[in-house]
């Protein structure tokens, strides 16, 4: 059983990741935004890309039966929604354009698929390298 993702999978994942991240950055590097709105949308993306992650590992651990306390889980839940909730509140307030607003909504939203994917593939690769050091 090879659970390894093809390269070009792999590839396309931490290309999504990085242009997520790195569209929203600049985004916000050359914005005219005060710099206590650029710490607060750079904060809310950071905080995104860690509760993905953190979601997709419990997600993944309950599918696959290895223990994972409720409060933890609805903890990754909750942070994962809550940093979505805290990127509409900020662009609905914002004194942006709206063109302006959907760049950041959809990079962050590549970015955190980026962080979901990168890290189910390196899951599986691990494991599927694992695997086939049994044989």
């Amino acid at each position: 059983m090879n659970l390894k993702p093809s390269n070009a999978f792999i590839a396309a994942a931490w290309i999504a990741l990085g242009v997520g991240m790195i569209g929203y950055i600049i985004g916000l590097w050359r914005s005219d935004m005060e710099l206590n709105e650029k710490g607060y949308y750079f904060t809310v993306l950071m905080f995104g890309l860690f509760a993905v992650i953190s979601l997709q590992k419990a997600v993944r651990d309950k599918l696959e039966k290895i223990p994972v306390t409720e409060i933890y889980y609805g903890i990754s839940w909750f942070s994962t929604l809550l940093t979505i909730t805290l990127l509409i509140i900020g662009l609905w307030n914002a004194d942006l354009l709206p063109s302006e607003k959907g760049f950041y909504a959809f990079a962050f939203l590549l970015a955190i698929f980026g962080a979901i994917t990168v890290q189910k593939n390196t899951r599986d690769s691990k494991l599927s390298g694992n695997l086939q050091n049994l044989d």
